[in-house]
This record gives C-alpha cells, structure tokens and sequence, in this order.
C-alpha cells in the first residue's frame, strides 16, 4: 500500500484549478468579480482565440498596494474576509482567495496593478509553477490581468476545452452576466482584436435593453416588490414572449448571478398557468436580502446559494411574479420592438396595491379595438352584426366552420393573453402566442 504523503502546493492549487476554473468563461467570471470588487467603474475585456490563447481583464479599481502583491497569486490570501463572521456576512462577490491562484498555476499569467497611494504601478508575473519578484511597470491607476495559454501545463484538461467558437460564446455569456448584474460600471469586449460590445454605464431598463435587446424589453413587464427585509425587482416577459430554452434567464442574488432550483421553481410556478410546458419564460431578475440570510459558499463556482427561510424566499417571489402576470395588460402585448418605449420601467404597476386575484374574483374582460390586424389575420374579414327589430332566429351559416372563420369572431381578450371568440358552436378560447406561431 502506498504511503499516505502530503501533496505540493503546485498539484493542490492545479487540483483546485480544475474546480474552479473549468473553462476560459470560468476565469473571465473571476476577473471580472474581482474587478467590481476592487469598485472598477471601466471595465475592458479583450480575448483571443475564444480565451484559450489570451484573456485579458483591465480595470480602474482601487488596485493592490505593492506590499499586498506577492500575496496576490497565492492560495487563500484575500482582503476580503478575516474571520468565520465576516463570511456568513460576505457582500463581496469574491472571498475565497482562491481565484487568482488557480488561474496561476494552470496558465502563464501577468498581474500588474497600480494602488492610488503607490508612485507608479508593480508587475508580477507566473509561469505555472513560479511567481517571480514583482519588477516596476507603466499603468495610469487601476489594474490589469493577463492570462496566456490557459492550461499549457495540464494537457489532460486542455483537451477537454472546445473549439475557439463554443469557448468563446461561453465567455461572451459571463461577460453578459457581469454587465447585467451592474449597470452602473461600463464595460467593453473585444475578441480577437475586433470590439464586440461596449456598453456604457447606464440605467437598468437601458441596460437591459443593450444586452438583452428592444424585442425583449418591448415584451417585458417591470417588478419592484419588497416585503420583510426582501426586495425583488427587473423585468420578466410576458408569456407572449416565450422561448424554446432558457438562454435568457438571469437571476442574481445580492448581485451575484445564480442558477437556484428553489428560485428556478418559484419562477416556473407563477407562469405554469399562462405558459405552455415546453416553453421558457425571459427574464432578469434581482433579489436582495440581509447576506446573513443566504450562504453563497455553497458551490466551487459560486453559482449556487442556500437560504436560511427557503418557503418565506419561494412565497415571496411566486406572488411577486404571479401579481406582476395577473395584472390586466391589454393591447400592449401587441407592441412591437420597434415601438419600445425608451423607459421600459416608466409603467408601474397599477394592481400592486390589490389584493391577489383568487378564481373567485371578477375576471377583467375587454373588448379589444386597438389591434385589428391580429385578429384579421387569426379570424378573417370581421363582419359587423346590424341591429335588428324582427326576433332572432337561428340559421345556418353560409360559411363552414372549415372555411374562412374556423375560430368565428374575436369579443374580447383575457388578461393579455387569451381572445375569446365566438362560432356557431359556441364559445373560442384562444391561446394568441400559439396562434401568432402557427
């Protein structure tokens, strides 16, 4: 049997590496977290060949004093965190000091940064197995991370990675993440020397709309609910506005991007009465509360978090949502992207005061009379019926249902999102998403 033997620093960090940097997206993540960490209000991002080659992270954060550089690139040194209370309160996105590490000791990595109070700025530099001594170097303020050849040195976890395109639509998608979760800094993403976004800081709805698009925001209804230390607010979709999969869901605790199966469900429950089963909401969505109320050290990637009052959580953002859904909408499911309003949020939300509607509560019917082209296309030529004194009599009519009007003739509409028709035998209910499709 083979003695039991302490592993070398270089084996534990590169262990730790293939947790927490799974990909070239995996330490654009981190980078960019401890960019907004370091309170960067400009943020550039800069790849080659899909971040296998070259990932390049610049910042105008506070930067690190030349005394704490050496410590930068080591395992478990952070700024962040200093005893077991201060992580059960964590604010910061990053505070395991694992990051920087990890990245160091699977890539060739440049660390250069430049503090407020420093003179001029301080390069480091690592090789994969060596951090050499920090040497002088030119940058105005802030701080720049440079990492080479992700993973030349573990050849069995580089053949793992995808081509240049799949890897680089994975860092595209955290950069996406990040800049939605902070509309307040600027951000910009170049991929192998071409700009691809720039986003400059802005308002959310102008944010959301940058990164999201106007097809998005112009099909969007706004939340802003709090209640007992909780507050949940963004922009969800209406169901008209479905997806075959679940590419735009983003949902942030406390600012940081998470995939929650107790949040996945509340979610999915407010919209299983007004969506279909094989469709996906959209969605951004932001729920803060007291960090002492949810652990975030749950997942190596941090993607996962747990609640200490999971129901109180799960109850609060179903109502919020199934409100916001609940709520009479009309006609402007039919806007279009081309008529967004500049401020998606400026219509609030005029039933928040309102109780919940039970299923014995009024339903709220309206005739519609401001989109006929819909209903010209879903139900043909409408003819108006001309009042008449004589008695009414039942006749056969001159057109078969399986002519021109199968669906008979549009009266009203249900919450935005049904029409309610009329044929000869009887009463239509029509879902206008799955009408619009077909």
């Amino acid at each position: 049997m083979t003695a039991i033997r302490l592993l070398p620093n270089q084996l534990i960090s590169q262990i730790a590496a293939g947790e927490v940097v799974e990909r070239p997206a995996s330490a654009l993540k981190e980078l960019l977290e401890n960019s907004l960490d370091a309170g960067s209000t400009d943020i550039n991002v800069s790849l080659l060949q899909g971040g296998i080659k070259q990932l390049r992270v610049a910042d105008n954060g506070i930067g690190v004093p030349f005394d704490d550089l050496a410590l930068a690139l080591t395992r478990h040194a952070t700024s962040k965190i200093a005893s077991l209370e201060d992580l059960e309160n964590v604010a910061s996105l990053g505070f395991r000091g694992e990051a920087l590490a990890s990245i160091a000791s699977v890539s060739r990595t440049d660390f250069i940064s430049r503090h407020a109070d420093e003179k001029h700025a301080w390069r480091i530099t690592s090789d994969g197995h060596h951090i050499e001594t920090p040497e002088p170097a030119a940058l105005d303020a802030g701080t720049i991370v440079e990492v080479n050849d992700l993973y030349f040195n573990t050849p069995a976890r580089r053949k793992f990675l995808k081509t240049e395109g799949t890897e680089f639509g994975h860092c595209e998608e955290a950069f996406r993440r990040v800049a939605l979760s902070r509309p307040d800094v600027g951000f910009m993403l170049q991929h192998n020397g071409r700009a691809l976004m720039r986003l400059s800081a802005a308002e959310p709805e102008r944010r959301f709309i940058d990164v999201l698009g106007a097809d998005f925001a112009a099909e969007a209804l706004s939340i802003d609910e709090s209640a007992a230390g909780l507050r949940f607010w963004g922009m969800t979709a209406k169901p008209t506005f479905s997806r075959h999969t679940r590419d735009t869901q983003y949902v942030y605790v406390n600012g940081r991007f998470v995939r929650d199966k107790l949040i996945s469900h509340a979610i999915r429950q407010a919209y299983q009465d007004v969506m279909h089963g094989d469709r996906h909401p959209a969605f951004v969505l932001f729920l803060e509360l007291d960090p002492s109320l949810v652990d975030v050290n749950v997942h190596p990637a941090k993607t996962e978090v747990r609640f200490r009052d999971s129901q109180a959580v799960h109850r609060f953002i179903f109502h919020a949502l199934h409100k916001a859904l609940a709520t009479p909408t009309g006609a402007s499911n039919l806007v279009t992207a081309s008529q967004a309003p500049s401020n998606p949020f400026a219509s609030t939300l005029e039933a928040s005061a309102r109780p919940y509607p039970t299923f014995q509560s009024q339903m709220d019917l309206r005739a519609q009379q401001s989109s006929p082209d819909f209903y010209q296309k879903l139900f043909g030529n409408i003819q108006p019926q001309v009042p008449s004194s004589e008695p009414y009599e039942h006749t056969e009519s001159s057109v078969a249902p399986s002519q021109d009007q199968p669906l008979g003739y549009a009266i009203a509409q249900l919450h935005g999102i049904y029409v309610l028709a009329q044929n000869h035998l009887g009463l239509v209910v029509v879902d206008m998403h799955a009408a619009h499709e077909r």
